[in-house]
C-alpha cells in the first residue's frame, strides 16, 4: 500500500507549526486586541498564554515520539478512551484548523482591496450587512486553487513553499518594526490597560488559543518525517514555534502602541498599517507591511490546509469518517481526496463572508483548547513518570481553563448566541457524519 512521502526536516516542521499559528490577525484585528487589553494587557495576554502552552508542547512531543501518527489527538485518545471521545476530539481539531482556511481566503481579498481600491467593486450580495465583492471572491478562489494544487502535488513542494513564505514574513516583519521603532515614543503607550488589569489580560487570554493554535500541527505531519529525523526533532520544532510566536505577537502589539497613539486609531481599517504610516509618513512602509501580511496569510492558509487534510486522512483510515479520505496518491504520495475536499469546502465557505466566519473562528479557539486538554489527559492515563504526570496535569488544567473562559457565562467575553449556534451546528454535523461511519471497522484501534 502506498505510504505518505517521508521528506520533512526539522526546519519544515518549525515553519509548519509557526506558519500555521501566525496569520494576519496582527494586521486585520489589531484594534480588537488593543481594545480588549490595551498595550500591556495585550502583550501580557499573549506572553502568559504562550508560556502556558510550553508544557502542552512538551506533552505533544512525548506523545508524537511514542505514537508518530498523523491522527494526532485522535490516535492519542484512542489508546485510552472510548471511540466516541477519539472521534469528538478529532472533529473539534478539524474545526480549529479548517476554519482558518476560508477565513484567510476571505482576508486575502480584503488586503488586495486595500492595496488596489478598484477591487472593492461589483458587489453581488451582503451577509449581515457586509458586502461580498466579485473581485474579492476571484482572488480568494485563485489562492485556494493554488494551495490545493500544491498540496495535491506533494508535501515537499508544499513544505518548500511554506519555508519561503514563513522566513519571508519574519524578514519583512523585522524590517518594518525596526524602521518604525525609530519614529515612536513611549508616550504613545497609555492607557496600558483598557479595563482593570486582570480583566484586560483575561480578555486577551480568551482569544489567544485561536491565534496560538498551530504548533501542534507538527504532529499531523509525523508520518512524513525523513527516516533520519530523531523523535526529539518534533519537540524542538514545536517549542521553537511557540517561543517565536510569543515574541512575534508581543513585539507587534508593543510596536503598534509605540509608534502612534493607538487609542485614536481604534476602528481604523488595518490599524497596524495606519499606525506605522502615521509614525513614519512613508507609504513604502505600508507596502512592506502588506507584503508581510500577504506572505503570512498564505503560509497560515497552507499550514492549516496541510494539518486539516492529514487529520481527515488519518480519521478516514481509522473509519471515523469516510474511508475514501484515506486514499494515498500512487505518484505524489499525498491524500488527494482529503486535499480536494478541503479545497472545495474552503471555496464554498468563502461565500459566507467574514461576518459568518468570525463567530465560527471564536469556536475554533475553544476547539483547539479541547484538543490540548484531550492530549494531556490521554498522556496522564498512560501512566508516565511523576515529572511528566505533573506537566501533563498542568497542561490539562490549562486546556480546561481555556475552554471554561469562553463557555461560562460569568466570565467576561464568553460565547454569544451566534457562537453557541456555530458550535451546535458543528457538533450536529459531526454526529451525523460519525453515525454514518459508525459501522466502519478500525484496524488501528
Amino acid at each position: 500500500m502506498t505510504q505518505l512521502a517521508r521528506k520533512l526536516r526539522v526546519v519544515d516542521y518549525f515553519t509548519l507549526g509557526w506558519g500555521t499559528m501566525v496569520g494576519v490577525g496582527w494586521l486585520v484585528v489589531m484594534d480588537d486586541w488593543l481594545s480588549r487589553g490595551g498595550v500591556l494587557g495585550g502583550v501580557l495576554g499573549f506572553a502568559i498564554g504562550g508560556l502556558l502552552l510550553l508544557p502542552v508542547g512538551h506533552i505533544y512531543g512525548k506523545l508524537v515520539a511514542a505514537i508518530p501518527d498523523a491522527a494526532g489527538e485522535v490516535a492519542y485518545t484512542a489508546k485510552v478512551f472510548p471511540r466516541w471521545v477519539s472521534y469528538f476530539t478529532g472533529w473539534m481539531m478539524v474545526l480549529s484548523y479548517f476554519i482558518v482556511c476560508p477565513w484567510e481566503a476571505v482576508a486575502v481579498g480584503k488586503i488586495a482591496g486595500y492595496m488596489f481600491p478598484a477591487l472593492d467593486s461589483m458587489e453581488i450580495y451582503r451577509v449581515a450587512g457586509r458586502p461580498i465583492y466579485v473581485p474579492h471572491l476571484i482572488v480568494g478562489l485563485a489562492l485556494t486553487a493554488l494551495l490545493t494544487g500544491l498540496n495535491y502535488r506533494g508535501i515537499r513542494l508544499s513544505a518548500t513553499f511554506q519555508n519561503w513564505t514563513a522566513f519571508g514574513t519574519l524578514a519583512l516583519f523585522a524590517a518594518f518594526v525596526g524602521f518604525g521603532a525609530s519614529k515612536g515614543s513611549v508616550s504613545n503607550f497609555p492607557p496600558l490597560f483598557t479595563h482593570v488589569p486582570w480583566v484586560s489580560v483575561l480578555l486577551v487570554l480568551q482569544i489567544m488559543p485561536y491565534y496560538m493554535t498551530g504548533f501542534e500541527a507538527v504532529v499531523k505531519g509525523a508520518e512524513e518525517a525523513r527516516p533520519e529525523l530523531s523523535a526529539g526533532g518534533f519537540s524542538r520544532a514545536m517549542w521553537a514555534a511557540i517561543l517565536v510566536g510569543i515574541v512575534f505577537y508581543a513585539a507587534i502589539i508593543a510596536a503598534v502602541g509605540y509608534v502612534a497613539p493607538w487609542k485614536d486609531l481604534l476602528g481604523e481599517r488595518f490599524m497596524t498599517a495606519v499606525a506605522f504610516e502615521r509614525a513614519t509618513g512613508s507609504a513604502l512602509i505600508v507596502k512592506v507591511i502588506l507584503a508581510a501580511a500577504l506572505l503570512s496569510l498564505v503560509k497560515c492558509f497552507n499550514g492549516n490546509f496541510v494539518a486539516t487534510s492529514r487529520l481527515l486522512f488519518a480519521m478516514g483510515r481509522r473509519g471515523l469518517v469516510n474511508p475514501a479520505l484515506s486514499k494515498v496518491h500512487a505518484t505524489h504520495q499525498t491524500p488527494p481526496i482529503a486535499v480536494l475536499c478541503i479545497g472545495i469546502a474552503t471555496a464554498a465557505c468563502m461565500f459566507l463572508g467574514d461576518s459568518i466566519l468570525v463567530p465560527v473562528s471564536e469556536v475554533g479557539s475553544v476547539a483547539a483548547a479541547v484538543g490540548w486538554l484531550a492530549a494531556c489527559a490521554a498522556y496522564l492515563w498512560m501512566k508516565p513518570g511523576i515529572t511528566d504526570v505533573c506537566i501533563a496535569g498542568f497542561g490539562a488544567v490549562v486546556g480546561l481553563l481555556m475552554v471554561l473562559m469562553k463557555v461560562l457565562p460569568v466570565v467576561p467575553g464568553h460565547f454569544s448566541g451566534y457562537e453557541w449556534l456555530a458550535l451546535g451546528v458543528w457538533i450536529a454535523l459531526g454526529m451525523l457524519l460519525g453515525r454514518r461511519n459508525d459501522d466502519g471497522r478500525n484496524p488501528r484501534q
